[in-house]
């Protein structure tokens, strides 16, 4: 049986890099649905799996005759699922901003009075202060001086992914304990 399977997906192979259509779609519907359930418990989006998994299974169609697969189609596709994954999650951390999300629900809120939103502020701003001084200064170089990574780790003689790193303990930090006061 085994040695079945690796013949009929070798000669699935054979046909997709021949452009056969009806092997893509094969293709798309014996893994699209394991795909997008792998992608989709990995960021629990269900929207954002569905495209991941899209554009891999449309790159794999647009590049199959230059394609090497070493190991089994199906790992193949996972694991270019999951590095798609990896590049979005790179491509779009540092858009991710939790401190300029919680700092415009306090702005944007005009509902609340003066001394509420004195309170916040002076929440966040005592939150700040708590995080470990390195912490707290890449954070503020960032945040309030409005530096970006490179020119931080060039100013503090440290990698750029040391600024990374910091920055995102920051923003945990902040996201975790500003739920408390903010609600």
């Amino acid at each position: 049986m085994i040695i079945r399977f690796k013949m009929n997906e070798q000669k699935l192979i054979r046909k997709l890099r021949k452009g056969k259509t009806k092997a893509y779609k094969h293709l798309f519907s014996e893994y699209y649905d394991w795909l997008c359930n792998y992608i989709f418990q990995l960021c629990h989006d269900r929207s954002l799996s569905e495209d991941i998994v899209q554009e891999t299974l449309v790159n794999f169609w647009e590049k199959r005759k230059q394609i090497v697969i070493t190991s089994s189609l199906k790992n193949y596709l996972f694991r270019s699922c999951h590095n798609r994954f990896l590049q979005h999650i790179r491509k779009e951390s540092p858009r991710f901003d939790t401190l300029d999300k919680i700092q415009g629900d306090i702005i944007s809120e005009t509902s609340w009075e003066d001394d509420q939103f004195d309170f916040k502020m002076k929440k966040l701003n005592e939150l700040i202060d708590q995080l470990p001084p390195r912490c707290k200064e890449i954070f503020v170089q960032n945040k309030l001086e409005k530096k970006k990574y490179k020119e931080i780790a060039l100013n503090m003689g440290i990698s750029i992914k040391t600024v990374e790193n910091q920055m995102s303990k920051a923003l945990h930090f902040l996201k975790e304990h500003a739920t408390m006061f903010l609600l």
